[in-house]
């Protein structure tokens, strides 16, 4: 596997009091008119986290088209789950109708957060993304006490399949969090079973946290994109990868995932929250760069 660098699309830099800042967690989205939408998160200059959109033109150098004007969501009011900021995770169609799962955090006093999982729903009246809830769709529970991240979910024979983050525990320094990818089902999308087993773990020495689990089904072999820190080459995020027969059985291949940071530039010393899809006959992927973000996306796709 090998992937191409193609362009850094974009970063906040000031565009608003609520786009001020980062450019991260670009998920794609091919919309019924044919426009290629990607969903982002930026910080507003609390660095409270948004969620915005750009259009893209794929036949013009990824030329920005359009930007949104206003939050696709924005953090809920004080003291919710989601008070801190929203980020990005990822869509799901549930009875012909599109959902935004998202993750919704606060800041706390003891640990540094705390993230659980929110979901919106498409309004085709108003156009809009609403939250269905002003709690979170999954929270904190017996299998997962601490803090739970970024959902990927896959409908799949009558089930939706969510592959997530959760931390094992905290501890004095934030690299003693552990935070490793669990699997939970669901018949309807929005009540969960979780299975309370880790599906991909801690692997590289010194390796404290993997994040924002990305999966795609390739003939009968699931493929899993994700970030990882750290290793004995970095404490920073990398791009890993992993493969399975089944959905819960992974195998590691973070040395085959063909994309590493630049020698120099927005991407340089981080790259990670990877989102691949396929568009006309090619693979791409939507990653963040330095900073968590700071130095906003591109895009790369992989060589054939």
């Amino acid at each position: 596997m090998e992937w191409v660098k193609l362009k850094h699309i974009f970063t906040a830099d000031n565009h608003s009091d609520w786009m001020y800042s980062h450019g991260a967690n670009p998920v794609f989205k091919e919309l019924e008119d044919g426009t290629c939408r990607v969903f982002f998160t930026c910080r507003d200059k609390m660095s409270k986290s948004h969620i915005a959109y750009l259009d893209l033109d794929f036949d013009n150098d990824f030329e920005i088209i359009n930007i949104s004007k206003s939050p696709v969501l924005a953090p809920g009011e004080l003291g919710l789950f989601d008070d801190s900021g929203v980020v990005m995770g990822c869509f799901q169609e549930i009875a012909g109708e599109d959902y935004l799962y998202y993750l919704g955090w606060n800041l706390k006093v003891t640990v540094p957060w705390l993230n659980t999982i929110g979901l919106a729903k498409y309004n085709k009246e108003t156009e809009a993304y609403e939250k269905v809830s002003k709690a979170p769709i999954m929270d904190r529970s017996n299998e997962d006490p601490f803090s739970i991240s970024y959902p990927f979910v896959l409908f799949e024979n009558g089930i939706f399949k969510m592959w997530y983050g959760t931390n094992l525990t905290w501890g004095e320094e934030q690299s003693k969090m552990n935070h490793v990818f669990k699997y939970a089902e669901s018949r309807d999308g929005i009540q969960w079973e979780r299975t309370n087993k880790i599906v991909v773990d801690l692997e590289h020495e010194g390796e404290y946290a993997l994040s924002k689990p990305w999966v795609i089904k390739d003939a009968e072999t699931y493929k899993m994109w994700y970030s990882y820190r750290a290793s004995k080459k970095s404490d920073k995020y990398r791009i890993g990868y992993a493969e399975s027969k089944d959905g819960i059985e992974w195998v590691r291949m973070d040395d085959n995932v063909g994309i590493d940071v630049s020698n120099n530039g927005w991407d340089s010393d981080m790259i990670s929250y990877p989102c691949v899809f396929d568009y006309k006959g090619q693979r791409y992927m939507l990653y963040t760069g330095n900073d968590y973000g700071k130095a906003g996306f591109g895009i790369a796709v992989l060589k054939s």
